[in-house]
């Protein structure tokens, strides 16, 4: 039997309250045996813990994206050291830089990446990283401070070259419903290149909802449109693609 591995989501967010359950259903039934809820600041890191405790197949991720790094204080580093302990936490993240909407100063959002790769460092853990228009920084700042520790680019949106960078340093990119869009040449030829050892495939759901379902919420189920589509564009199968992207996850994540 195929099986995907959603390796980030975000099914805690308010857009699941009501059919949250039913979501996890239908992931299933589209062969989406393992799914990453993705951590993105303090509330969201304990709903996603308590949604992969109460859930075989879900996983968490703890961290505070760049969004809210203004906010975070030395109790919230240690409140993260804590649950990263936890056996179903198997990754620190979301992390990284957006300037993009720059919601806190770079500088803050820098050393609060810092510290959340410390943590990472500590506790043994893979890291999660989020990219938005701030690839040089990100770059400087894992080659400095990453040194050792392994992790993804979630939602790779850079250009091939700078993929080539992250594969050297030994990292994985995971591809997301974006590969599916007319105009994506860009991620659509890095997608093509990443050694299929090192790929993931994510929904990054309820956000980037993949064609042919664009403008509607995305969910877990969608991560097989994805897939799909990177198979095509490789011309392998998609059970080739599931079963190479699924061992990279459980290989990345720990996850037996």
């Amino acid at each position: 039997m195929m099986e995907l591995f959603d390796t980030h989501a975000h099914i805690d967010d308010e857009q699941f309250a009501v059919d949250c359950e039913a979501v996890i259903v239908r992931a299933a039934a589209a062969e989406v045996k393992y799914i990453l809820n993705a951590g993105a600041d303090m509330e969201s890191s304990a709903r996603a813990i308590a949604l992969a405790e109460s859930h075989a197949n879900i996983y968490a991720s703890v961290g505070v994206h760049p969004h809210d790094a203004a906010s975070v204080t030395e109790t919230d580093y240690l409140q993260l050291a804590q649950w990263a302990m936890l056996p179903k936490v198997v990754a620190i993240g979301e992390i990284g830089l957006d300037y993009y909407y720059d919601l806190s100063p770079r500088d803050v959002q820098k050393t609060v990446f810092g510290r959340q790769l410390d943590l990472a460092r500590q506790l043994g853990k893979p890291f999660i990283i989020h990219d938005r228009d701030a690839h040089g920084d990100i770059l400087d700042i894992v080659r400095k401070q990453a040194q050792g520790l392994t992790g993804v680019f979630h939602c790779f949106s850079g250009s091939w070259e700078m993929a080539k960078e992250l594969l050297k340093i030994g990292y994985y990119l995971a591809i997301g419903g974006p590969v599916t869009f007319k105009n994506a040449a860009k991620v659509q030829r890095v997608a093509t290149q990443i050694p299929l050892d090192r790929l993931l495939v994510e929904t990054d759901c309820p956000y980037l909802t993949p064609h042919p379902h664009r403008g509607h919420r995305n969910e877990p189920a969608y991560v097989r449109l994805v897939a799909e589509e990177i198979a095509r564009l490789r011309n392998i199968s998609l059970e080739e693609l599931a079963a190479a992207t699924t061992a990279n996850a459980k290989r990345l994540f720990k996850i037996e």
